[in-house]
């Protein structure tokens, strides 16, 4: 006796190869969102700092260490200044660097595409000058050998400007381009005049020119006029005993004029690693200093370059939700889902329609595919005219067709079917029976 199998409520093998290539499609499609819409952010990023010893190299390898620990490899290229990573950033050479306002403007920053994380610190302008010169106006430096630097620190296109508003041609005094170290040297062992440079006032050199007898920092006394006529300048105070209160150095207040460091990215880096940037930059610069007041940096001002807009949001929301509670990489995989929940989104509603017709396809498949063979049987029989022989066969044929229908499994749900094709089969075995009858 053939063997009839139980009908099912549902079948899920059908299911899953009516589902499994649309789920497969969107599973593809999801991905391919994932990696392309929004990829993931890089783990190494090149950082232009400045010369050695500079404030610049030595803030480099703090956000080198800052960035390690999220898993991103920061290298650090050591260049002359602001206007050589404006160079580098220019050719793709570097990612991001730290550049000294008033190198660029808006319009040059938009052709190379370049974009500010924000203004980190005032740099002011250090002019060192051996004692016992005597100078205290701009204009009395004629005559005089002072090292301004080579030009890619973006130094000797600042001090010409402060030389020009004072009415001074460069070429009435001997500018130096020594970089700052030997700079240095030369001005200790008397060879040079004065040293001009602009850092921040934890550059070991700044540290060790303020404490090095015989050597007298220039008093920038006109500093408030020189801001109102370069406006990326700003005006900063030196305190009376800020660099030893026992020893009283400096014994006076010193006014100095200085522009902020910023921090400059190409356009094209990622939105995620921008992210990381200026919360180190947080960190880092956002306690009290010699000028600066708590909270006052990092900040989107004092910046002619375009601030990015992950870093404008950053200044007026502080960071993502999620960073703040999580890993940056647990946090960057939840963000960048949401471009995958689009995707499912606008592909779920679409594909879905094709599963339900596909499933029912598949099923009622399994009867119809049978009634070829019924129809195979009956043209035989009209060509077989009756013959007993033939139709002897037809009938073992049926019998051997209805023994495998009756192993098919079906759902209830599609019951009717499998019935239609039991009762065809015995139609058709009653023409076969009804031909082999004697006339």
């Amino acid at each position: 006796m053939s063997k009839i199998r139980k009908f099912t409520q549902f079948s899920f093998r059908d299911l899953v190869a009516a589902a499994g290539p649309t789920v497969l499609v969107i599973a593809g499609l999801c991905l391919l969102a994932y990696f392309l819409v929004d990829p993931t952010p890089p783990r190494s990023v090149t950082l232009a700092t400045g010369q050695e010893n500079s404030a610049y190299e030595e803030l480099g390898k703090k956000y080198a260490v800052l960035l390690a620990k999220q898993g991103i490899k920061v290298t650090l290229v050591r260049t002359l200044g602001s206007q050589e990573n404006l160079r580098r950033l220019d050719d793709g050479k570097v990612d991001i660097a730290f550049v000294q306002s008033g190198s660029t403007d808006q319009r040059a920053a938009s052709k190379t595409g370049l974009v500010s994380l924000g203004s980190l610190f005032t740099e002011p302008v250090w002019l060192f000058l051996r004692e016992p010169t005597k100078v205290t106006q701009i204009n009395q430096l004629k005559g005089l050998k002072i090292n301004v630097g080579p030009e890619g620190t973006g130094v000797p296109k600042l001090f010409r400007q402060v030389l020009e508003l004072n009415g001074v041609a460069p070429t009435d005094l001997t500018l130096g381009a020594l970089e700052n170290t030997p700079g240095t040297v030369e001005l200790l062992e008397g060879r040079i005049d004065g040293l001009v440079f602009s850092s921040g006032p934890d550059a070991l050199m700044v540290q060790m020119l303020l404490q090095t007898p015989g050597i007298k920092l220039f008093d920038f006394a006109q500093a408030e006029a020189y801001t109102r006529r370069l406006p990326f300048m700003s005006h900063v105070v030196l305190p009376r005993g800020i660099v030893d209160v026992g020893r009283d150095l400096p014994s006076q207040d010193y006014h100095l004029i200085a522009p902020t460091a910023t921090l400059v990215a190409r356009h094209d880096l990622h939105p995620a690693l921008i992210d990381l940037f200026v919360q180190a930059a947080s960190q880092i610069h956002g306690g009290t200093g010699w000028f600066q007041q708590q909270g006052q940096f990092p900040s989107e001002r004092y910046t002619e370059i375009p601030v990015s807009r992950e870093a404008a949001k950053f200044y007026k929301d502080g960071p993502p939700l999620l960073q703040r509670y999580m890993t940056f990489w647990l946090a960057n995989f939840f963000d960048r889902m949401w471009v995958v929940v689009v995707a499912l989104a606008a592909l779920l509603l679409p594909l879905s329609k094709i599963v339900p017709p596909l499933y029912v396809w598949r099923i009622r498949s399994r009867v119809y595919r049978w009634y070829g063979q019924l129809r195979t049987v009956e043209q035989e029989l009209e060509a077989g005219h009756g013959k007993e022989e033939v139709c002897a066969g037809l009938l073992k044929r049926l019998d051997e067709i209805e023994e495998l229908v009756n192993q098919i499994s079906i759902p209830l749900a599609f019951a009717d079917g499998l019935y239609g094709l039991r009762s065809h089969i015995n139609f058709v075995r009653n023409r076969v029976k009804s031909a082999m009858a004697p006339a």
